[in-house]
């Protein structure tokens, strides 16, 4: 969800697309469609707005992040994953991903990788995190959820 409300949903297993809608549930765009150009997806597994508006979509099969502007408009390429999985945006700004290595890449928010590890067990399929940079891992198999404590 946006700052002012927007919902960013990504259509990923039967659509290939991004939907935005109105605080109110209202549809007001749609982007993407299946494919490997630039803009297109192979299931967009995941999505994240950040603090600039920017909206972060996890282009599970094409391994890389795809960024956006709000409307659709294609900003940037992230590479270097395998089908990546989960995106989290702390409150610093830095952008958590989790692909199907299984791994956790930590990337600033202009997209340079600042470091990774594994998750606990098998990586991650979902992540999260909390306000004192704990991060949350939806791990499969097992299903279970692993917290990982921040240290610093």
């Amino acid at each position: 969800q946006a700052a002012d409300g927007a919902i960013f949903v990504a259509d990923g297993y039967g659509n290939s697309h991004v939907h935005r809608f109105a605080p109110d549930g209202t549809l007001i765009e749609s982007w993407g469609g299946q494919g490997a150009e630039t803009g297109m997806f192979t299931t967009p597994h995941a999505i994240a707005v950040d603090r600039a508006g920017r909206v972060l979509v996890a282009d599970r099969e094409n391994n890389r992040v795809q960024v956006f502007d709000r409307d659709g408009h294609f900003i940037a390429a992230w590479g270097d994953f395998y089908h990546p999985m989960q995106i989290w945006i702390d409150d610093r700004g830095l952008v958590f991903v989790t692909d199907q290595i299984p791994r956790i890449s930590l990337l600033s928010a202009d997209g340079r990788l600042i470091g990774r590890c594994r998750g606990a067990i098998n990586g991650a399929h979902g992540l999260s995190g909390d306000a004192k940079g704990n991060l949350y891992l939806a791990e499969l198999p097992p299903q279970e959820v692993t917290k990982l404590e921040r240290l610093t």
